[in-house]
């Protein structure tokens, strides 16, 4: 079957923040490429700038410079970080080595995200806080002299992990995390061994074995896997193939990659490159039927993200599937296992979020309905995908939304479906 034109994803989300965030924290002129430009990348940007680092602009197509002075200077106002809660916990890592007091807060879909999993350990190496121990945003912190950490994580969290590592880094000193259900991603890691900091794995350990001053750099971003698995999605139950060019591939991305093929999807990974220490290719997927599949406990820390587009594939399988211990849905932009469920049953299939199951019923009638987004990108990219199925008529109350990871995702969704 021959391939249509290759697609373009957008810069990764989660290795732009910390590139953004480590290029802040160095001295001197950092230069990256192919940044995300979405509202949460711009949150990014808006907070760096707050903190006395000099950042260009985030449009697309253009190189970012990012100039440091190797540490933050106190803001003159809160940091608002809009809806980006990689950028909220991971900023408050990195607040936590700064002997200033400031206040970081979000929009209204972050004020509801729990923040205790990152503020308690912080407290802990050193950091204070106007409440102690802060579940909520907005957080008033103060920052100084930290003491080396050894810390279980409560749940594997890419976010948590990397907020307890840059804050090592900022305040200069060692820390140790363990992950209890499987390595999340690891773009934090990489990018740090790739800056020269010590940093290793051990008995599921993350170590990093002493914090200092970051180098300026530059850096060209993959492009992200999480908004590719939705344009792969739609060649999954389409009727063409779809190729997407210049892919990040890290192992703890591709989670989903492997639970698709075992529902029966025809997936091609090709490696090219390296960038930033993360390999980056080609991955192609023909359309075919699919089969039902059981998503264990242990896969979940490797596509978390991606169970939204899963979950709507899975409503097209042959079967029952069942997705266990996705609790950690319900504290995402939005209730996703609650939204998930009930968006599926809305459109007229078999769905049930109980505790921390999800399980979801094929069926190959065409959806028809409304599907409320709560103003969470992923779900609303998740079912516009499943309203490509023919003869679907699929309203989504909320499409601008999708803007805070994708730009350009329904253009870029209608191409494929125009290819058919």
């Amino acid at each position: 079957m021959a391939y249509p034109e290759l697609i373009i994803v957008p810069g990764d989300k989660s290795i732009t923040h910390r590139a953004l965030l480590l290029a802040g924290m160095a001295r001197g002129r950092s230069m990256i490429r192919g940044a995300l430009t979405s509202f949460d990348a711009r949150s990014t940007g808006r907070v760096l700038r707050q903190l006395g680092v000099e950042v260009g602009p985030l449009a697309g197509g253009r190189p970012v410079a990012v100039i440091g002075r190797g540490r933050f200077q106190a803001p003159p106002n809160a940091l608002d970080c809009g809806n980006s809660g990689t950028t909220a916990r991971l900023l408050l890592g990195l607040l936590a080595g700064h002997r200033f007091r400031t206040t970081v807060t979000g929009d209204r879909s972050l004020r509801r995200r729990p923040m205790r999993r990152v503020t308690e350990p912080l407290e802990r190496m050193g950091a204070r806080f106007s409440r102690p121990a802060a579940d909520h945003l907005p957080i008033e912190i103060r920052g100084g002299g930290l003491s080396e950490i050894q810390w279980p994580l409560p749940v594997s969290s890419a976010q948590l992990k990397s907020a307890l590592l840059l804050a090592g880094v900022a305040g200069h000193v060692r820390v140790a995390v363990f992950e209890p259900a499987g390595l999340s991603r690891d773009h934090t890691e990489r990018m740090l061994a790739g800056l020269g900091f010590s940093v290793r794995t051990q008995d599921g350990w993350i170590v990093l074995d002493a914090g200092g001053p970051v180098p300026p750099f530059e850096a060209t971003i993959p492009g992200d896997a999480s908004s590719a698995a939705f344009l792969l999605g739609a060649g999954v139950i389409g009727r063409r193939p779809v190729s997407l060019a210049g892919v990040g591939q890290n192992p703890t991305r591709l989670g989903f990659v492997s639970v698709l093929r075992r529902m029966g999807a025809k997936i091609a990974v090709a490696h090219e490159r390296q960038v930033l220490g993360e390999p980056v290719g080609t991955i192609h997927v023909e359309p075919g039927a699919l089969k039902r599949t059981t998503v264990r406990a242990e896969e979940i820390a490797g596509l978390i993200d991606e169970i939204p587009l899963l979950a709507v594939l899975a409503a097209r399988a042959e079967g029952e599937t069942r997705f266990e211990e996705v609790g950690e849905l319900r504290v995402k932009e939005s209730d996703r296992l609650t939204q998930i469920a009930d968006n599926l049953m809305a459109l007229g299939y078999q769905a049930t979020g109980t505790g921390n199951t999800l399980t979801v019923v094929g069926s190959d009638h065409p959806p028809r309905g409304r599907v409320v987004t709560d103003g969470d990108h992923r779900i609303a990219m998740a079912f516009a995908v499943l309203g490509t199925v023919p003869g679907a008529r699929i309203v989504v109350d909320n499409r601008a939304c999708v803007g805070v990871s994708f730009p350009g995702f329904f253009d870029v969704l209608a191409k494929i479906r125009g290819a058919r």
